[in-house]
């Protein structure tokens, strides 16, 4: 029987046909958290993450990892959890509507989820988040990575989509046009009608060949650090004032009413009654907002303002 390092079991609800698949996608995402951690740490250079387990009641539990008042992250998370039991009734729903299979109440959760707020303005806020989810007789992957600058730099954006790019390539030709779409889409703003970034990748009910879907999702994973802490070193000495720290904290409150507003990774964890502070760890440790904010004209602002439209970055 299944047991991840929090004790878990396989839900004696569920079949019991994927538990090497359940085993497999805990150890990968449990140790990517552990790879991410330790190369954040590296890059940072003065502060570490503090470390939380925690455990939910039905069943499973996860690694809260916290960065704070570094050198280069204000605020860091990095969760691992691994979950299983039942959803409440009218939730249990709304998760996996018109999936084949994946019908009642029983589910197991797996996966890997980051957000890192920089401190300095012309580094871009990241977030990043790769799972796999069961429910009845279904199972699927989800996730994917996004990047959110305060003032974009074209070479940036360029290098974080084709790094992005060169591993969806490696199992098919349409992986990265597809999740790219998925992405700007997902990653958008309605009722501002904007989108959060520049976008990056995005994909949710991923299902098919398992195993090869699984290949995929272990490539995306890997490529988070290559494709955002390149620009971490290009941009980490870039001197900024109060102008630039204001921006970013009214863009920051964007990123604050996407989390709150639409983002599923959000209401997942709320209505499966899981960890609260762990949940809200992707919340900017300070944002504003200003009202009926517009960038003046011709200005860095401005300038910043009309990256935040879906586009094709690789042209």
């Amino acid at each position: 029987m299944l047991r991840d390092v929090f004790g878990l079991c396989c839900n004696p609800g569920m079949p019991n046909q994927n538990e090497h698949m359940r085993s497999q996608t805990q150890e990968f995402f449990s140790s990517l958290q552990d790879k991410i951690c330790r190369a954040l740490e590296a890059a940072d250079g003065k502060a570490k993450f503090r470390e939380d387990q925690w455990h939910r009641e039905g069943g499973g539990g996860g690694r809260t990892r916290v960065m704070e008042g570094g050198a280069i992250f204000e605020k860091a998370g990095v969760n691992f959890s691994a979950v299983a039991g039942t959803l409440p009734e009218e939730f249990a729903r709304k998760i996996g509507e018109g999936v084949a299979g994946a019908e009642g109440r029983e589910f197991f959760a797996t996966g890997v989820s980051l957000v890192l707020h920089p401190y300095n303005p012309y580094i871009p806020t990241v977030h990043a988040n790769f799972r796999f989810l069961e429910k009845g007789n279904a199972n699927w992957f989800g996730g994917g990575t996004d990047l959110t600058p305060y003032y974009p730099f074209r070479e940036d954006v360029v290098h974080f989509h084709q790094t992005l790019k060169d591993a969806c390539d490696k199992h098919g030709a349409d992986h990265y046009p597809r999740f790219k779409k998925w992405c700007d889409e997902y990653f958008f703003i309605k009722h501002r009608n904007e989108t959060r970034g520049v976008g990056g990748i995005f994909f949710d009910y991923f299902q098919g060949d398992t195993e090869k879907i699984f290949a995929f999702v272990k490539d995306a994973g890997e490529a988070f650090l290559p494709a955002y802490l390149p620009i971490v070193e290009r941009r980490q000495d870039i001197e900024f004032g109060e102008r630039e720290k204001s921006f970013q904290l009214i863009r920051r409150g964007r990123y604050a009413e996407f989390n709150l507003v639409y983002d599923r990774g959000t209401t997942f964890g709320l209505e499966t009654r899981g960890r609260t502070e762990s949940i809200l760890m992707s919340l900017p440790p300070l944002a504003s907002w200003v009202y009926d904010y517009h960038p003046e004209s011709e200005t860095p602002e401005a300038e910043a303002w009309t990256y935040f439209t879906a586009q094709d970055w690789l042209v």
